[in-house]
């Protein structure tokens, strides 16, 4: 039987004269840091102080033993970042070149010293560059030039630290006759049966040795014989449990084994889970224009999404269970799409098996992003062997629905000046009009494979129409108001959003020792967009009185404003399904602390979006919208069953009075939006008056305000403050808006339950409290924050 022997224990990191103990997996940065080498580069601007650290040369170093007992023994490393020559005793075993693979090297017989040289990203980028020449890229680092984590070099949410090191597991392997190289799982449904069909390849020391396999999945067994180096098991379990996302059904898993054997000795052992489904993507043509819907189960999606980045810059310290707690949030915000984007990696298996668990679709990009990539060689020969594996790798998973060929470089090209400039030089089209969907269609052809992101369907029209396809919506947070997400009803909106800054403890100790201000020296730094502060104020401006010289109502109206824009955009868009069929923000999660359009910070705390996407991806949903017709009430439903029931509808005034009053029924499909118009005596007039919809059956409520709030001449917020372990409850005696508990505040460990909400007057609400040891009401009113009348 094969043995594998992890190699995680007795590594170096060669510094200078110096051997630093090294963590493996790992990567340089956070050996130099567990060494006192380097400070935390998170912290304060100690991300330049560093920088060096991306353009040196790094060797790692351990014993190596191979061994005795078996036919050959191989060298396993499962990533390798980036650019390395593998060595042992000094003789080459090998060179690497992409982060996104895999490599084996036959150790058969060496003992030694094993030594993994690490080049600098920089110099081989620079190298790549002058053969093939300038390509144009949203920054200016030079990613596109080698097979990396583009995001190291930075992004508009990301820091610069451009790492090295082996970022995944290394093994010794020890094997006799043969093993098992790949297998392939092509995982279908066929008339109600589960069919699972094994593409299995082998490896072999002996030529003449006749080899079986023996295959197991929900009590049914299948045998095979191999010939030569390949062969295939099929089999059908009958009655099959579909496998279904969150919020449509359960999520059945079925362990699949397959040995290899050698007469009666088993030589090796691959073990799955899979789970049984059909995916499919409408993209038909209609009167709105062409369509991006989902089908799964032959049910269609409005897709619940986020984009997920890579949860730390250093993924080498992402742990499963940080995988799972991050997933378990999205869950837990209503989200049944999770879009893994494409300047990050194909992450671990860890990810994609929580994925499996919580019925989270996956949208998985292809590791392109923003920029022009060369198709010369060898990049093309790595694109292609990259991708064969990591389809391969990913194939069992059930939550894995979409394979996208790249992020925004179809848009760039058109729209951002790089036709003019490449000349006709390669620039990726290649790629994701070529490579990619071959190699999808060869592997895996049960999953959906899309050119990009955006991506209109074809050259015909604009590649970021929103009449076509999938949709980047940027405009409305880099030049508008969030009020203009509601100028368009695009069919699929995979990227939008709205900036603001973390929690305040994540700030607290990101900056230690800082005098908090929006423009402080430390904010700036964790502050990466193109005039990302100069957008926030403008985006205040629109509807807030600017707190001069007041961070913390700075930092609280931010938040406020963040979520008010996503809500503006999904509220709109869910209203118009089927037209439009998902919306995926940008973005979950963040590998730093940073001010960015993340929902969850980073240091894991929930901003008020990420409380307020609980109430939007909710599976109920009421929302106001203004039609040609005037304003209605849009009873949004994607549960499975009808939804009847009444709605009470109320002109107030900001004082608290009631100035008209009706109840109205409505009935709604499954997976369907209903509108009841608004009664005309009840649509508010002017600054002073807005409009309540509950539905008090259904614990829903949604609120119109005719004019920003700047204009809103709100009372002075009154409320008393009891609290209990646990929990903090206010009843307000004037209309409280946007109250929100700033837990963090009270203790850096501490989460509220809840986020934003409104009261009116005699309103009560409890908000759950974990985390806070101590309990003290005025601590609690201190951390209260809520609109106030503007000056």
């Amino acid at each position: 039987m094969l043995e594998a022997t992890p190699l995680s224990e007795g590594w170096v990191l060669r510094h200078g004269e110096a051997a630093l103990p090294a963590v493996v997996p790992g990567c340089v940065h956070t050996d130099l840091m567990a060494a006192g080498v380097i400070p935390d580069p998170f912290l304060g601007r100690n991300e330049t102080e560093v920088a060096w650290v991306g353009r040196r040369e790094w060797t790692y170093e351990t014993d190596l033993r191979a061994g005795s007992g078996h036919e050959q023994s191989d060298l396993v490393f499962e990533g390798l970042d980036t650019i390395a020559e593998v060595l042992v005793d000094g003789r080459l075993l090998g060179r690497t070149r992409n982060m996104h693979r895999s490599y084996r090297f036959d150790v058969t017989g060496l003992q030694g010293r094993l030594s993994v040289r690490f080049v600098s990203a920089y110099a081989e980028a620079e190298a790549v560059r002058g053969r093939v020449g300038e390509r144009p890229a949203a920054y200016a680092e030079p990613y596109q030039y080698l097979r990396k984590m583009a995001c190291s070099f930075g992004w508009d949410w990301g820091p610069t630290l451009v790492t090295a090191g082996l970022w995944r597991p290394v093994r010794l392997e020890q094997w006799s006759t043969a093993r098992i190289a790949r297998v392939r799982p092509l995982v279908t449904v066929e008339g109600g049966e589960g069919v699972v069909e094994l593409h299995v390849e082998v490896e072999r020391t002996r030529v003449e040795a006749p080899l079986t396999v023996e295959a197991t999945v929900g009590g049914v067994r299948a045998r095979a014989e191999i010939d030569g180096t390949a062969g295939v098991v099929r089999l059908r379990v009958p009655d099959v449990r579909l496998w279904w996302p969150r919020g449509y059904g359960e999520q059945p898993l079925y362990d699949v084994e397959l040995t290899l054997r050698h007469g009666g000795d088993a030589l090796d052992v691959w073990r799955r889970r899979v789970g049984f489904r059909t995916v499919g993507l409408d993209t038909s043509a209609d009167a709105h224009g062409t369509g991006f819907t989902l089908v799964v189960n032959g049910e269609r999606l409005f897709a619940r999404g986020v984009n997920w980045i890579p949860d730390d810059v250093f993924p080498s310290r992402i742990t499963r269970a940080r995988y799972r707690e991050r997933l378990r949030q999205a869950a837990g915000a209503g989200v049944d799409l999770v879009r893994v984007w494409g300047g990050g990696i194909y992450e671990g298996e860890d990810f994609y098996d929580a994925c499996d668990e919580l019925g989270l679709l996956v949208w998985q990009d292809f590791p392109f992003a923003c920029a022009a990539y060369p198709e010369e060689q060898s990049l093309r020969g790595e694109v292609e062997a990259e991708a064969r594996e990591n389809v391969v790798r990913l194939m069992p998973h059930p939550s894995l629905v979409v394979w996208n060929g790249n992020n925004e470089n179809l848009w760039g090209f058109r729209d951002w000046g790089w036709e003019e400039q490449l000349g006709g030089d390669s620039w990726g089209e290649g790629y994701y009009l070529g490579v990619l969907p071959r190699v999808v269609a060869e592997l895996d052809p049960t999953r959906v494979y899309t050119t990009g992101s955006p991506w209109s369907g074809s050259w015909a029209h604009h590649p970021n129409d929103p009449a076509h396809g999938t949709h980047h919506s940027w405009e409305v947070w880099n030049r508008t108001d969030y009020g203009d997400y509601r100028l368009q009803v695009p069919r699929f909106v995979a990227e939008f959003g709205w900036q603001a800054p973390p929690a305040y403890a994540t700030l607290r100790r990101a900056l230690p020792g800082e005098e908090l201000a929006a423009d402080s020296p430390g904010m700036l730094h964790h502050q990466k967009a193109d005039d990302g502060n100069g957008k926030l104020e403008r985006g205040l401006a629109r509807h807030f009185a600017l707190p001069e010289g007041d961070f913390d109502r700075w930092h609280y109206l931010t938040q406020v404003n963040q979520a008010r824009a996503v809500a503006a955009g999904i509220e709109h868009w869910r209203s118009h399904w089927p037209v439009c069929a998902g919306t995926v923000v940008w973005q979950l999660n963040d590998c730093w602390p940073v001010t960015s359009w993340a929902a969850i910070d980073g240091d894991g705390r929930e901003k008020p979006l990420y409380h307020e996407l609980r109430r939007l991806y909710a599976d109920r949903l009421l929302t106001v919208q203004v039609r040609e017709q005037g304003l209605v009430l849009a009873v949004v439903n994607q549960a499975g069953e009808a939804w009847t029931g009444a709605v009470r509808l109320r002109r107030m005034s900001v004082e608290g009075a009631v100035a008209g009053e009706a109840a109205v029924r409505f009935e709604v499909g499954p997976r369907g939006v209903a509108e009841v118009r608004v009664p005309r005596e009840l649509v508010p007039q002017g600054p002073k008056e807005f409009l309540v919809a509950d539905a008090d059956a259904d614990g829903l409520r949604a609120l119109h305000f005719p004019v920003p709030d700047r204009e809103v001449p709100y009372p002075r917020p009154e409320f008393d403050v009891v609290v209990a372990p646990g929990a903090v409850t206010v009843t307000a005696h004037t209309l409280v808006r946007d109250l929100l508990l700033q837990a963090d505040r009270l203790q850096p460990e501490a989460r509220a339950d809840r986020g934003l909400v409104t009261l009116l007057p005699g309103e009560r609400v409890t908000i759950g409290v974990r985390g806070w040891e101590t309990p003290d009401p005025a601590a609690a009113r201190s951390a209260l924050y809520c609109l106030e009348p503007t000056p």
